[in-house]
């Protein structure tokens, strides 16, 4: 494995981790175990905007470089057999679903907020 690559994973996994630890984060803190008095749980509006964000950018990032590096390869393996271009694709959407898992936990924290 080329250094590039070790990067380029390394990268992909910190951004997932930071993604599903913002979201965490934001659905367990104590404002939404203990609601208040009035009934309706108190959020704070910035940790839940910081949370969502978090999860797009990051996961947006990882999506990009994972992209990069399959859609590389794909184009060198499609060269030599262009029987694997089938393959080839659903390989660079999976690649592509890193960043529309993402989007999807952002829009389940702003759903959580307001």
């Amino acid at each position: 494995m080329s250094p590039r690559t070790k990067i380029a994973l390394a990268l992909t996994l910190f951004s997932a981790v930071m993604a599903i630890g913002a979201s965490m984060a934001f659905f367990a803190s104590p404002a939404m175990a203990t609601p208040p008095a009035s009934g309706g749980a108190t959020l704070d509006p910035g940790m839940g905007f910081l949370a969502a964000a978090l999860a797009t950018g990051l996961s947006s990032i990882a999506a990009g470089f994972a992209v990069a590096h399959v859609g590389s390869a794909a184009i060198g393996a499609i060269t030599e057999k262009p029987e694997l271009l089938g393959r080839m694709l659903i390989l660079v959407g999976l690649a592509e679903g890193i960043a529309i898992y993402g989007l999807i936990i952002s829009i389940l924290i702003l759903n959580r907020l307001g």
